[in-house]
């Protein structure tokens, strides 16, 4: 059972580092950018991109939960050290997902459809990367969380 535990944790700790460096991207680089754009810039360029958006961030962070999940169950049955890290990992990856269901999944409605007027635009976006940073403050913590657990389970 060890052996499993090592192989799920390191490819946890990827999948969560991958993830969190990713929505770390979306906050540093492409939130300026939105912000740089006019509103119809801005607006036909989100149609234009919001799926590919959608299929490369989904899956990360769907990954980033289940695989916590996956890892913590395995810790848990096993008894074995490092398993309360992983479970604070897999709450943490638990938020970053709710965060969609509580603000990105309608303000991402809004900005595809544009719904949002254009002299409230900037206030949307900025507001957008607060969340996201939030979301990165999470991510980040479920990597350290996972780190400390494979480093506590190397015995």
């Amino acid at each position: 059972m060890r052996i499993l535990t090592k192989i799920t944790g390191f490819i946890t700790v990827l999948v969560l580092g991958l993830t969190a460096g990713a929505m770390l991207t979306e906050a540093v680089i492409i939130v300026p950018f939105w912000l740089s754009l006019s509103p119809t810039e801005f607006f036909d360029w989100y149609a234009k991109h919001q799926a590919a958006l959608v299929n490369y961030y989904s899956p990360l962070e769907i990954w980033s939960t289940i695989l916590t999940v996956v890892t913590s169950i395995l810790l848990l049955i096993a008894k074995q050290e490092g398993r309360l890290s992983m479970v604070a990992s897999t709450v943490l990856s638990i938020l970053v997902i709710m965060t969609f269901f509580i603000f990105f999944k309608d303000a991402n409605a809004g900005f595809n459809t544009r719904s949002i007027a254009n002299e409230k635009l900037t206030s949307a976006i900025t507001t957008w990367g607060n969340w996201q940073w939030l979301r990165v403050g999470l991510g980040i913590a479920a990597f350290i969380f996972g780190l400390l657990s494979i480093q506590t389970n190397k015995k």
